[in-house]
């Protein structure tokens, strides 16, 4: 095969022209990456027994995107990976982890962070008993409640016992110092608290920070200013579980304390387009029009200047 001398200027200076881009698993990577490994609610999407047009027909199509909320964190820097929420589909979320880091060479992350005792949040861990993957004292960050809630209740006191994971107690507002390019801080917010406290982590890298809040109740319940909370961090990823009180047939909102998404847009009407800009919202319920990214009022969201969370979105800190 002949080249002219701008082909060969070009086949020199511009490779991808020639082979395509390469998947993210060959380029090297550097600094620190938030990927979004699931954005729905604790009991998933389909919903177990759910008939309504939200879910049936994904009884039968399935859908790769629905999975339930978490986040990985990459630490390319010092070859690590991090997992926050231990959800139902935690082995195909682990595996997404690793498609996107070359360095590792099997699932497990170097550490998990929980936020709170609810099935959708910490039912993973079963993944890392015995009966499945066996794993060897993996860190799992845990607020006193937490901790104790994991440590004196079976199943999961086997996977201490056994020393499948090594619980490392947190504190409230605390930084965790995970490289000198990460670090975590747990703070606790308002939630139904039946076996733990709930929290948020603001995650903080080498350049910019991340807020993930994806359950609690009414925003004037925490006695913190999410606005400002939102002003001080590049991203921030919030509860959207119910997006209003229509989707829930009008039940009795005490019951299942979250902020609608309505009301959460209402609130942060005050800031400006680039604050907006930052909030994603997260972890919806099955019901929820949001995940359609056809419905009206998944436009009427964005209209408004606000982005919604979604799987595979990545976060560069």
């Amino acid at each position: 095969m002949k080249f002219t001398v701008i082909q060969l200027v070009l086949f020199l200076l511009v490779p991808h022209l020639f082979f395509g881009q390469l998947s993210p698993v060959d380029r090297q990577q550097k600094g620190l990456n938030v990927y979004v490994l699931g954005a729905v609610q604790d009991a998933g999407s389909p919903h177990i027994a759910c008939e309504k047009k939200c879910c049936a027909h994904l009884f039968e199509t399935g859908e790769r995107s629905r999975k339930v909320v978490s986040l990985g964190i990459v630490d390319f820097n010092n070859n690590k990976t991090f997992l926050v929420e231990a959800t139902p589909d935690m082995p195909k979320q682990l595996r997404d982890l690793r498609l996107n880091t070359p360095f590792k060479e099997n699932d497990y992350p170097d550490g998990i962070f929980l936020t709170h005792a609810h099935i959708g949040h910490y039912s993973g861990l079963m993944y890392l008993g015995k009966e499945a993957a066996n794993t060897k004292n993996i860190p799992v960050y845990t607020m006193p409640k937490m901790h104790r809630f994991l440590s004196e209740n079976g199943p999961w006191g086997q996977l201490v016992t056994n020393n499948n994971i090594r619980l490392v107690q947190a504190e409230n507002e605390k930084a965790i110092s995970l490289s000198e390019q990460l670090t975590v801080i747990p703070f606790t917010v308002p939630h139904r608290d039946e076996y733990s406290e709930t929290v948020g982590y603001k995650i903080l890298g080498p350049n910019k920070t991340l807020l993930f809040i994806p359950d609690i109740d009414k925003w004037e319940r925490w006695e913190k200013d999410i606005k400002e909370k939102i002003k001080n961090v590049d991203y921030a990823l919030v509860d959207a579980t119910f997006y209003d009180a229509e989707e829930i047939n009008y039940r009795d909102i005490s019951e299942i304390p979250h902020p609608f998404v309505i009301e959460s847009m209402q609130l942060f009407q005050g800031l400006s387009l680039l604050e907006k800009n930052k909030i994603h919202f997260i972890h919806f319920n099955h019901t929820n029009p949001l995940l359609n990214r056809e419905s009206q009022q998944t436009q009427k969201v964005l209209e408004e200047g606000f982005q919604i969370a979604r799987k595979d979105m990545v976060f560069k800190l």
